[in-house]
């Protein structure tokens, strides 16, 4: 399996292709700010891109879409629509070929309803749900909840190894493990919901103490 991290502008934000390279099939996703970049990497790679991911409706991880549907032909895929070539639901656990590989759909809402993760091989591609040393921003108690469960649920319960690719250069690499999380990530620490609440509350101040960017 082949992955590829891409600086794609905006925010830091991060744009990435995965593909299958016994065949060349590939996903890309939140191509972001820069689109073009990310096929000229497929072409000059002689891989064929399949699928078009955002992992959430906002701007910063869907404005490159139009144009990357315009140099593929490939529909974007976001929560709840569908592929049109597989018939696949984007829901959670929906699997989607990918060559010799395939794609599963892990709905991990929190930062926004809307929010997926994608597991491919031993790689999971996380958008704003998680970051490495971070988490993604949430508006209100009940998205934090929801996040919350998301993390430990979910992302938390994939294998150690299984390396993680955020949608943000918001940490301090750009790239770790669910075991680096699980060992170092604040909020991954917290023992419970309301001390994981009470960190977002509070996480300028706690960014301050332990003087984190």
């Amino acid at each position: 399996m082949h992955v590829r991290q891409f600086r794609t502008g905006g925010d830091r934000n991060f744009g990435y292709l995965v593909a299958d390279e016994s065949t060349g099939d590939a996903a890309v996703i939140d191509v972001s700010y820069d689109p073009s970049m990310i096929a000229g990497y497929a072409r000059q790679n002689g891989f064929t891109i399949r699928y078009l991911f955002s992992t959430h409706s906002h701007h910063d991880h869907v404005n490159g879409n139009d144009e990357m549907t315009a140099l593929t032909g490939c529909v974007p895929l976001l929560y709840a629509t569908v592929d049109p070539v597989t018939g696949v639901r984007i829901e959670h656990g929906a699997v989607l070929p990918l060559g010799k590989l395939s794609i599963k759909v892990l709905h991990t809402p929190g930062h926004t309803e809307d929010s997926i993760c994608l597991l491919a091989g031993d790689a999971v591609f996380t958008g704003d749900t998680l970051f490495v040393g971070k988490v993604g921003g949430t508006v209100g108690r009940g998205m934090a909840e929801t996040e919350y469960r998301s993390l430990q649920d979910i992302l938390m319960s994939l294998d150690d190894a299984t390396r993680v690719f955020p949608g943000h250069d918001y940490g301090s690499a750009p790239q770790s493990t669910i075991s680096g999380e699980k060992q170092s990530n604040p909020f991954l620490l917290q023992p419970d919901l309301e001390s994981f609440i009470h960190l977002k509350e509070n996480w300028a101040e706690y960014k301050r103490r332990h003087a984190i960017a």
